[in-house]
This record gives structure tokens, C-alpha cells and sequence, in this order.
């Protein structure tokens, strides 16, 4: 158990469009905190209005970071951004200030709490022998390698399956195995106090449906433009962000605006459920709040 003494940090997490952010300044406000954004879209630069980042009326109200830093072209991943929180949160102990990290990426969350696993070394003639596998291969030779990862992948995960063979061939033990050995999170460093927001699904939907035509009205179908005009690799995150993808499929012409809308509310929706249950299941001994 954590000591008293120990410096907070709180954390209120949930679904998209849940109401975080309101909880959130409410504690800043009240608390004398500065928000840190735990949400992956929203640290882009170029995704204002599509990812619901705060407005600049939030943010005059409480200190903000790790909002809109990062450029379209530039992947984050979780190590990334626990690195960045990390810094963060020590910026705001050092100057008296409550940390609340604030997002849905669950991912982004664990990696920093719970800490990441030591990327093990692998040899370079043993990822090319298994970069040259075609997937039916590769999931044969996991088989019967490693049955266990075998049990926890898709069977058409290729890059994961080719990963998780490179690892117990080069050194001879499960990828799970060392995806035990974690290293670097902050429990038991901080007085931790995390909550997720919890809201009943047809409540939830509508807020998805209705903050998504907020977006439209605020600019979302231009700023999908924008991004189509930097001809970014459409593999990046940002390009594949909820709601971008069926808004440059309309302006490509391959849908109407109607039917682009229709899939994006689909796909909010169910990215949203998606969080609810990576919380409910990996979070069940945090604070549930009710908007």
C-alpha cells in the first residue's frame, strides 16, 4: 500500500464522451491541479476539432499539457507518452500542483502505472527468416512454439504473431513471459487516486452521436481536409483517428456527407464501448463516477 507521504497524482478516465473533461476541471479548479492529457488523438496539433480537445474557454480555466503537441506525421506510443507524463508530473509536484491525468487511451494508462516490459534483444537473422513467412507460416510455427501467445493473438494479427516468434526464438521464452517482467510504472511511487466515469450505454451513445454533429458544426469536415491535403502515409494514427477516415472517404467522393456521418457515429460508438469494457475489466477497483 502506498504511503501517505507520497506525492498524488489523480487520474479520471472512461469512455469518449463520457464527460471527463468536466470532472476534470472541477478538480483542477477546486484542487489547485493541472490537467495532463492521457488521450492519444488528442495530442495532435492537427486534430483539434475531431479529437474534442478542450476548448480555449477549458483551458483558461486550469493549467493544460500535452494537448495539441505533436505533429500529424509523428506516431506516439505508450512508452513515448508515459515518458512525457512522466516529466509532466513531476513538473506539477515540484510546483505544488495537483497532477490529473485525464483520457480514455487505456494503453497510454496502464504502461504508465503499471510500468513496460524490457524489450528483449532480437537476433537479426531470425527476424529476417521470420519477416519471410507468409501468415499461414507464421501462425503454424506459433503453434507449435509458443502456444500460449498462439491462445492471446488474432489469428490474422501478422505483425504480433511474427513478434511474439521472434521473441521465444531468440531467446527462448514466451513473449508473455516477458511481458511479466514490467518495469518503470509509478504504483507505489504516488498517492494514487483514479476514477472512471460510468454512464449507461444508450445515455453514452447519444453524447457520441451528439458531440460528433458538434464537430461537424465546428469545422471537422475542413480540418479532415486539411489532413488529406498533407498526404500523410494513411496508415498513421492520426489519419486513422474516430471520424477522419469517413470524412476524407466524403471528400474523396466515395460517399455522401450523410452516410461518412452515419459511419462515424457507428464508429464513435463503438470505439467508446470498447474503452468501457478495457475499464470495466482492467480497472474494477477505481472509483466510479456519475455524470
Amino acid at each position: 500500500m502506498a504511503s501517505p507521504s507520497l506525492p498524488p497524482l489523480a487520474v479520471i478516465a472512461g469512455p469518449t464522451a463520457s464527460g471527463k473533461s468536466a470532472f476534470a476541471l472541477r478538480m483542477a479548479e477546486t484542487r489547485r491541479g493541472v490537467i495532463i492529457n492521457a488521450d492519444a488523438s488528442q495530442c495532435y496539433r492537427d486534430l483539434s476539432v475531431l479529437s474534442a480537445r478542450p476548448s480555449p474557454a477549458e483551458t483558461a480555466r486550469a493549467p493544460h499539457r500535452l494537448y495539441g503537441f505533436l505533429g500529424a506525421e509523428s506516431p506516439l506510443g505508450a512508452a513515448g507518452w508515459a515518458d512525457l507524463a512522466r516529466r509532466e508530473i513531476g513538473r506539477a509536484h515540484e510546483q505544488g500542483l495537483l497532477p490529473i491525468l485525464v483520457g480514455g487511451t487505456g494503453l497510454y494508462l496502464r504502461t504508465l502505472l503499471h510500468g513496460i516490459a524490457p524489450v528483449p534483444e532480437i537476433d537479426p537473422n531470425i527476424r529476417a527468416a521470420v519477416r519471410a513467412l507468409d501468415t499461414a507460416a507464421l501462425a503454424k510455427a506459433l503453434t507449435r512454439e509458443d502456444p500460449n501467445m498462439t491462445a492471446r493473438l488474432h489469428p490474422n494479427d501478422t505483425q504480433r504473431i511474427a513478434r511474439a516468434l521472434e521473441v521465444i526464438r531468440s531467446t527462448g521464452l514466451s513473449l508473455a513471459h516477458h511481458q511479466t517482467q514490467l518495469c518503470g510504472g509509478l504504483l507505489g511511487t504516488v498517492m494514487l487516486e483514479a476514477a472512471v466515469v460510468e454512464i449507461d450505454n444508450d445515455e453514452l451513445g447519444r453524447r457520441c452521436d451528439a458531440r460528433f454533429d458538434a464537430m461537424l458544426e465546428a469545422g471537422g469536415l475542413n480540418e479532415a481536409a486539411r489532413l488529406l491535403a498533407m498526404n500523410l502515409d494513411p496508415a498513421l494514427p492520426v489519419m486513422k483517428a474516430i471520424g477522419v477516415p469517413p470524412l476524407i472517404s466524403h471528400i474523396k467522393g466515395d460517399c455522401t456527407l450523410d452516410e461518412a456521418v452515419l459511419r462515424a457515429k457507428l464508429d464513435t460508438r463503438r470505439y467508446a464501448k470498447r474503452q468501457r469494457t478495457w475499464f470495466r475489466n482492467q480497472t474494477p477497483d477505481w472509483l466510479r463516477l456519475q455524470p
